[in-house]
């Protein structure tokens, strides 16, 4: 299985790109993961917000196919918890499906027309994350939910 993680906005913190290449190397055991970013649009009073969030929909939306799995990460999406998350990965699996696709928005979140052509909206908390430490969380999600698949003893 693929998975793939698209997100809005470059990375300027060290700190994020140590902690995604630590989950990263540790992932690469269980599946092929890869994580790629899109242009954030400049946030300024001439535009409203939703119209930002369009702009950078379109060119979230260039970056996987359409038949990829979207689960768009959102405030108001399903919570799970790791072990759920571990069985909607799990049933995943089971019925073919070759790339599950993670979208984090910019600083501005997700369009509302992205978030309704997901196949599933996903929350990891109701505390608000900057959507930098929003992947690194993701990541270790992903990561205690192989080790929960394969009984490894990571997840406690």
């Amino acid at each position: 299985m693929q998975i793939k993680i698209i997100y809005v906005g470059k990375t300027k913190q060290s700190y994020i790109r140590e902690g995604e290449n630590l989950y990263l190397k540790r992932i690469k055991r269980y599946c092929s993961l890869s994580i790629d970013w899109v242009r954030d649009e400049k946030i300024n009073s001439s535009r409203m917000p939703e119209q930002i969030k369009e702009i950078e929909a379109e060119r979230l939306m260039k970056s996987f196919s359409k038949s990829s799995y979207k689960i768009a990460l959102d405030k108001d999406g399903e919570m799970l918890t790791t072990e759920q998350l571990t069985e909607r990965i799990t049933e995943l699996q089971k019925r073919g499906i070759k790339e599950i696709v993670f979208i984090i928005g910019g600083a501005l979140g997700l369009s509302s027309h992205l978030v309704d052509r997901a196949d599933m909206v996903l929350s990891l908390s109701k505390m608000t994350f900057t959507h930098q430490m929003t992947r690194i969380i993701l990541l270790e999600q992903l990561y205690r939910s192989f080790t929960i698949m394969r009984g490894e003893k990571y997840h406690k």
